[in-house]
């Protein structure tokens, strides 16, 4: 006897029973991904896999099958985020966010509201970001002293490329104005010589010693609210960059224990990467938790002037930015992660930072013979962020080839100061996404959250629209670079898939391949670009199984 259950994606209806793997969704446009037959009325699955794709006269008679009512949702294959930091997104739900903080004087009310709401340990915050203030300059520990008296405070700029400390953090940290800047970082100073509090890429390490990421307990239920902040958002996997390889085991505990309800495929922490590279690529739960990556840092990032430029900062000229890796040091390391098996995904904005890192993949390729690799000669090496890219260098992302990593939310962001940085001819290789997928280029698409907001709508929006969320362009940003909707839904779906290796199971909706869907109550492929934005999620559902849908308590 069929059992119905409706899932009333709009209104509301009862609960879903969670562990149920054979189901038949119908009511709503299904977008397959696939070239020939782009949409279907009915998607059958059983024991987590795609059984039967097609209209709804052709789906054969299955009396078992859940009904999942789509009430008119549009269903597309599951969204990947491609490159986000799931730590970080669970401790923007645990911690200080500075996010959307308009001037200097609200986020200091932000932060003394929420230092005499936790009166005890450390404040710890994240997501200024001085761009859009008033004040047009970077917090001080001037400005964290006023406002938390005596405490240790670390506030991270949205990018993640710098911290702004206290003064009682830079004494505990042991920083005074004759400690020296390690290499690839940056102490700023005020006009007596003495730290602003600000410390840049590699000198944010100083202080890591204060933050609370080594407590159990709270690293957890940090994960626990990752987790299920990226399956409300309709994410049904993430490619977390810079996963910390101490806390490999835990992620994948979780998984065992039904704690990870989305995929999460691991590029870890460099101090895992000879365990990594000896112990070759790992996998638990079914795959859904797959360690098979090391990230790299090759730069810093544009807010902070530490993307490393060939010519000097437009709006300041003393600097050309920071690398944060040589030749030297890290060819040797691709070698040996190329003889492993093992991915690499390297960060680089700057068009230095880009160029750098193609010559050391050129080189480490050159110096490991295909038959010396497991992979052969398919390593789908990446390039994170690929930001800044002088238009010379775009065909080594197709001839070597490269995985451009990208996150179109950063473009519709640094939109409002990235001309200042740069300037108007190296905008000509900003943020190119149109120009590498024309070249046949794997472009992935991401939001570095919790650098960004991280919701997939907005990604969406801005590949298309190259508009930030008022709609504004400007008149130099390069609108060509926008991408049509068919190559932004591939950004998300099929080519996260490839990049991690599992594109013969996931990236689209075809028979045979893993049941991860996403559905939003927005037509991604026909809405008018101002209205993708405002939908949100609805359905999440991995291996067949829903983690997350819409109910009334959400209206």
């Amino acid at each position: 006897m069929r059992r119905t259950l409706l899932l009333a994606l709009l209104l509301g209806s009862a609960a879903w029973n969670a562990q149920a793997q054979e189901l038949l969704i119908h009511g709503g446009v299904i977008y397959t991904g696939v070239e020939g037959q782009p949409t279907a009325e009915v998607v059958l699955v059983q024991d987590g896999r795609i059984a039967y794709v097609g209209s709804a006269a052709g789906a054969p008679e299955v009396d078992y099958a859940e009904a999942l009512d789509l009430k008119g949702a549009v269903m597309f294959p599951g969204f990947t985020d491609g490159h986000a930091h799931l730590d970080g997104i669970g401790w923007r739900e645990l911690t200080l966010n500075l996010e959307g903080s308009t001037s200097v004087a609200d986020a200091m009310a932000r932060l003394s509201a929420w230092a005499q709401d936790h009166p005890e340990g450390p404040v710890i915050g994240r997501g200024w970001i001085e761009t859009h203030w008033p004040e047009a300059r970077f917090l001080t520990r001037a400005d964290l002293d006023a406002a938390a008296p005596g405490r240790i405070v670390l506030l991270g700029r949205a990018d993640g490329h710098a911290v702004v400390a206290s003064s009682a953090a830079l004494a505990a940290a042991g920083v005074t104005a004759e400690t020296a800047a390690p290499s690839g970082g940056e102490i700023l100073k005020d006009e007596h010589g003495q730290p602003t509090g600000v410390l840049v890429d590699a000198a944010e390490q100083l202080v890591s010693g204060l933050t609370p990421q080594a407590n159990p307990t709270a690293l957890r239920n940090a994960y626990r609210a990752g987790f299920r902040v990226e399956a409300e958002y309709g994410w049904t996997g993430i490619h977390f960059m810079s996963a910390p390889w101490r806390d490999v085991p835990l992620m994948e505990d979780m998984a065992l224990h039904g704690e990870a309800p989305i995929r999460v495929y691991n590029s870890i922490t460099p101090d895992g990467a000879a365990e990594l590279i000896a112990g070759g690529p790992r996998s638990v739960a079914d795959g859904r938790i797959i360690t098979r990556a090391i990230k790299y840092y090759a730069d810093g990032a544009l807010g902070s002037r530490g993307a490393a430029l060939f010519e000097p900062y437009a709006d300041r000229p003393d600097t050309t930015g920071l690398m944060q890796i040589g030749e030297q040091e890290i060819v040797p390391l691709y070698q040996a992660a190329l003889k492993g098996g093992i991915q690499i995904a390297t960060h680089a904005i700057g068009d230095r930072g880009n160029a750098s890192v193609i010559e050391w993949y050129q080189q480490a390729l050159a110096g490991v013979a295909p038959a010396d690799r497991p992979n052969g000669a398919d390593v789908r090496w990446r390039i994170e962020h690929a930001q800044i890219l002088r238009p010379t260098d775009y065909h080594w992302f197709r001839d070597l080839p490269i995985v451009a990593s990208m996150q179109p939310s950063h473009a519709i962001g640094d939109l409002h100061f990235a001309p200042a940085r740069l300037g108007d001819a190296r905008l000509d290789g900003a943020y190119a996404w149109h120009s590498l997928a024309d070249l046949g280029v794997v472009v992935v698409g991401g939001s570095d959250a919790p650098v960004e907001r991280g919701a997939p709508l907005i990604e969406f929006y801005a590949a298309v629209a190259r508009r930030d969320l008022e709609g504004f362009q400007g008149p130099d940003w390069r609108p060509h670079e926008a991408v049509d909707r068919q190559t932004a839904l591939k950004m998300f779906t099929l080519w996260p898939a490839w990049a991690s290796f599992r594109e013969a199971e996931l990236g689209t909706i075809e028979v045979g391949k893993r049941a991860d869907f996403t559905a939003f109550d927005v037509d991604l492929m026909t809405a008018p670009e101002a209205d993708i934005p405002k939908g949100r999620a609805v359905l999440t559902v991995v291996d067949g199984v829903v983690v997350h849908r819409a109910d009334q308590a959400d209206d």
